[in-house]
């Protein structure tokens, strides 16, 4: 094994292959850094340029476009507070606030390296348990899929910090919006009122845009009017120097947060149809629960960059076991590398590692060398990229808005969509003045959907709804739910206590 992974990184250090895959990484990065410009975006739009590539050189620019996009989204996550990615999501509720805080190349940095740290772990795992952690996603039926996008409900409601009650209504509010439009079973319009502007329901990213761009832009124009005092003037002006040896031992100072984050990253990544914009939200959650301090949370401490960013590479690799092993794409973007695949003839599945050695571990040296070049291209474009930081609100508003506008007409080259993030966009804002959180609305719209056809294809396959109790693997989950909101519950209550009241408490 290690003969052959040996081999595939020397075949890729070739300039012939290095060049394809220094390209895609490139691209990549700065397709993640585009707020609207997703990472499957960015694949279909370099996936014509590698038909007349061997196959392992197109492999290779399309491995190193997905590790470069996912770790691209948080340079925008944390000098702008809107992420390039869905995957990048979690870094922007502590990585904004620290590079409002003065310190813009340590956010970057502390989500570069976990990003790094991460992913290598996440190809530790991709090569040596492809088979096992594969086989234990081909066990869950639609009862066991129901019941995890249940139990991820049930974690992420616990991101409000000061109502839990309004994480639950926020859940609720994302599960909502998904089930306005067309049934994705039956194909039956629903609440829909004859119009035809929302008969195909509201597309997620001009959604994902509008709450976060939007919202961000006005909390901040509101923030604008206030006098600052000395200190906060101090503060303000952004440090382009960072030790990285620093920064490296913050990291690696937390080790179990860094392994924790990256098991739920991969485990999120080897099940199909969740993808890395869950698992990076399920991570932040899982270390607000287990910190000492889940009240620092969202104020700008490393620890909430780690998790996020940590588990948002490692997701690629747990993406990449189920499309290598089994043939099935766990996500949109493995979902176009399979059928690159398959346009230069190769089938992959359970006889891929053994039938195609030399191709099988050239797509594990690409993705190791992919974060190698990733932390080479941060680090050549920082400092262009910290001097956002430096460029007044009169002017970068506006700029933003037209960007996000642009990255939301781009999808579907319509202007609905333009019309659903100026929608979102003021609602957001109004959730946000009313002390709503906004991520789990997010996670409500990424998984509604799933959630209902999981729900509906268990029923028709059996209508006995004791079975999502009975089998073993979905019980199990949605015990884990039970125990996540009383978790949940005990944190809120244990943080009331702590704080001073001044009045009824907010539950």
């Amino acid at each position: 094994m290690f003969e052959l992974l040996g081999h595939g990184l020397l075949t890729l250090l070739q300039w012939n292959y290095l060049v394809p895959l220094f390209a895609g990484t490139l691209i990549g990065v700065i397709g993640g850094a585009l707020p609207g410009v997703t990472i499957t975006m960015t694949i279909i739009v370099i996936l014509p340029f590698t038909y007349g590539l061997d196959p392992l050189q197109g492999l290779a620019a399309m491995t190193g476009v997905y590790v470069g996009g996912s770790a691209g989204g948080l340079v925008t996550a944390c000098l702008l507070g809107i992420p390039g990615t869905p995957s990048a999501i979690a870094a922007t509720f502590d990585g904004f606030p620290m590079a409002r805080g003065g310190a813009p190349g340590r956010a970057i940095w502390l989500g570069a390296w976990s990003s790094f740290f991460g992913g290598m772990l996440g190809g530790l795992f991709l090569i040596l348990v492809t088979g096992p952690l594969a086989a234990i996603a081909l066990q869950f039926g639609p009862w066991e899929y129901f019941s995890l996008f249940v139990l991820a409900m049930a974690m992420v409601a616990g991101l409000a910090e000061s109502s839990f009650i309004k994480g639950l209504l926020s859940t609720a509010i994302g599960l909502l919006i998904t089930v306005i439009g067309t049934d994705p079973i039956g194909s039956v319009p629903r609440f829909t009122f004859g119009s035809e502007f929302i008969s195909g329901g509201f597309p997620f990213l001009p959604v994902l845009i509008g709450i976060f761009a939007f919202a961000q832009i006005m909390s901040d124009i509101e923030k604008a009017g206030v006098p600052k005092t000395p200190e906060a003037v101090l503060a303000a002006q952004p440090s382009l120097r960072v030790s990285h040896l620093k920064v490296i031992g913050e990291i690696l100072g937390r080790p179990f947060l860094l392994l924790w984050s990256t098991v739920v990253g991969i485990l999120i990544g080897v099940l199909p149809a969740i993808g890395g914009s869950a698992a990076n939200m399920l991570a932040y959650d899982q270390a607000k629960k287990f910190s000492r301090h889940p009240e620092r949370f969202g104020t700008g401490i490393p620890e909430g960059i780690i998790a996020s960013e940590s588990s948002n590479n490692a997701n690629v690799g747990g993406s990449l076991v189920t499309i290598m092993a089994f043939g099935i794409p766990g996500d949109a973007v493995t979902a176009v590398m399979l059928g690159a695949m398959t346009i230069h003839g190769i089938q992959s599945g359970p006889l891929f590692v053994s039938q195609q050695p030399a191709l099988a571990y050239g797509i594990y040296a690409a993705y190791i060398l992919a974060h190698l070049l990733m932390v080479l291209i941060l680090a050549a474009g920082a400092p262009f990229m910290l001097q956002i930081t430096r460029v007044r609100l009169a002017v970068l508003a506006p700029v933003v808005l037209v960007l996000c506008v642009i990255g939301a007409y781009a999808l579907n080259n319509t202007m609905q969509s333009v019309y659903v993030l100026l929608i979102f966009g003021v609602f957001g804002y109004a959730l946000v003045r009313c002390g709503f959180p906004l991520a789990p609305l997010i996670l409500g719209l990424i998984l509604g959907d799933q959630i209902e056809i999981n729900l509906i294809r268990a029923i028709m396959t059996d209508d006995n709804p004791l079975l999502f109790f009975t089998r073993p693997i979905s019980g199990a989950l949605l015990l884990c739910a039970a125990l996540s909101v009383a978790l949940a519950v005990w944190q809120h209550m244990r943080h009331q206590a702590r704080t001073p009241r001044e009045g009824a408490p907010e539950f």
